[in-house]
């Protein structure tokens, strides 16, 4: 297997199914493990250090929040970019986080401030330093703490757990789209924020999160193998997504030598 896939440390206390998803899971986001990518029980547990068991638990975990599809007699496979997922998870964030936003509009703090400061601080320099990588993790930071800051962790956490899809699009959009708006809209939420204008607040939100959208046609021209197609509002027979799939025949972890995706 290629062990260019990215595998982190196991925490304290962590069990060994709990870190199994949070591998898999982090390796399909980043897409390190590619839509269409063969998914081997045998190699993950190999690469993680554990045995079958938590793997195979976590696939079936990962199978539920449709970030991988089971075939019988066939194996298991990093399912395609759902667009109706994609437009599901934004509905949700959208519908939040526009509401902590107007929240913190009311009640944050100069600590606080600082902190979101530093943060997109960061992000302008890593934007300006070409280290996309770097501004994903402070993307997310970002978001989380706005959350937190509120007093709303658990319903972060909830959120996050139906993100897959969606976050798979920031992905490739940070990676391949040339006009990056992301650190500028965190900027222009942050100033609303600190001003106390709930309206531009809001705006600045629903207008981060929309992004996508403008993104989805370039997305699917650059990555046509990594998006699910639709008819009647249902995805293509399951076996027919694999077959169409290039990917389908890669081992965990290997990497397109052209684009580096």
């Amino acid at each position: 297997m290629d062990t260019r896939i990215q595998i982190k440390d196991r925490l304290p206390g962590e069990t060994a199914k709990a870190y199994a998803l949070r591998e898999i899971s982090d390796n399909i986001i980043n897409l390190e493990l590619k839509p269409g990518a063969l998914v081997s029980e045998n190699e993950l547990a190999k690469t993680l250090g554990v045995s079958r068991t938590p793997v195979r638990e976590a696939i079936q975990e990962l199978q539920k929040s449709q970030l991988i599809e089971v075939f019988p007699q066939r194996g298991s496979y990093v399912a395609g970019i759902s667009f109706e997922a994609v437009e599901e998870a934004a509905f949700l964030r959208r519908t939040l986080e526009t509401a902590i936003v107007e929240e913190l509009c009311d009640r944050i703090n100069f600590d606080q401030i600082e902190r979101l400061e530093e943060n997109v601080s960061l992000q302008e320099y890593y934007l300006n330093n070409g280290m996309s990588a770097r501004i994903m993790e402070l993307d997310n930071e970002f978001h989380h703490d706005l959350f937190i800051m509120c007093g709303k962790e658990n319903i972060y956490n909830m959120m996050h757990s139906m993100m897959g899809h969606f976050d798979r699009i920031r992905v490739l959009s940070l990676y391949s789209i040339k006009d990056i708006k992301i650190v500028s809209d965190h900027r222009a939420i942050l100033e609303a924020i600190k001003t106390g204008n709930k309206a531009n607040a809001k705006a600045n939100m629903e207008k981060h999160l929309m992004r996508y959208k403008f993104d989805k046609e370039e997305l699917e021209k650059n990555y046509p193998d990594y998006f699910l197609k639709v008819i009647r509002g249902s995805s293509l027979d399951q076996s027919e997504s694999v077959k169409r799939w290039p990917g389908n025949k890669r081992v965990v972890g290997v990497v397109d030598n052209e684009t580096g995706l």
